[in-house]
């Protein structure tokens, strides 16, 4: 953890560690709605069997929260190579926090998987999905962010 990080989070107040939390899982939740939805979209819209929408949409949420991710540092200086671990570590562990509370409520509302790209249901489902991985992944990252870790790591690059 380098100093300038042990600064900024260690001695934050807790209202701004909460900020920041916030923040970062809104971030999060950008990256993985758009993999999220375009996953579960063409799975559904393919007639994919659930393992492999879900796959999909996983893949692609990940991918999707790392170009975000990777975005402001890449605008600060560094290179793809080197802005590539930067997402890594700021990253992982708030997109499988919510890619695993979102796709597990996916695939236990009753008929949230099987409804198709018209139905309500589906779109209600993965709104609802969305949201509680979002309630859930918070206090995820507000724990990361105190510890100098998770989206702590790219407050170097924001300037």
């Amino acid at each position: 953890m380098s100093e300038h990080n042990h600064h900024r989070t260690h001695g934050a107040p807790q209202a701004t560690l909460w900020s920041q939390a916030v923040s970062a899982t809104l971030h999060c939740l950008l990256g993985c709605s758009i993999g999220e939805v375009l996953g579960l979209a063409i799975g559904t819209a393919l007639g994919w069997h659930n393992l492999a929408t879900v796959v999909l949409s996983i893949a692609l949420a990940f991918v999707f929260g790392y170009s975000l991710a990777m975005r402001p540092v890449m605008r600060a200086g560094l290179t793809f190579a080197a802005a590539l671990p930067v997402a890594f570590a700021s990253d992982t562990v708030s997109i499988a926090v919510m890619e695993l509370v979102d796709n597990a409520l996916m695939l236990v509302i009753p008929g949230a998987m099987d409804a198709g790209l018209s139905s309500g249901i589906f779109w209600g489902s993965l709104v609802v999905a969305l949201a509680v991985a979002f309630v859930v992944t918070v206090p995820v990252n507000r724990w990361l962010i105190a510890r100098g870790k998770g989206h702590a790591v790219m407050h170097q690059y924001h300037h």
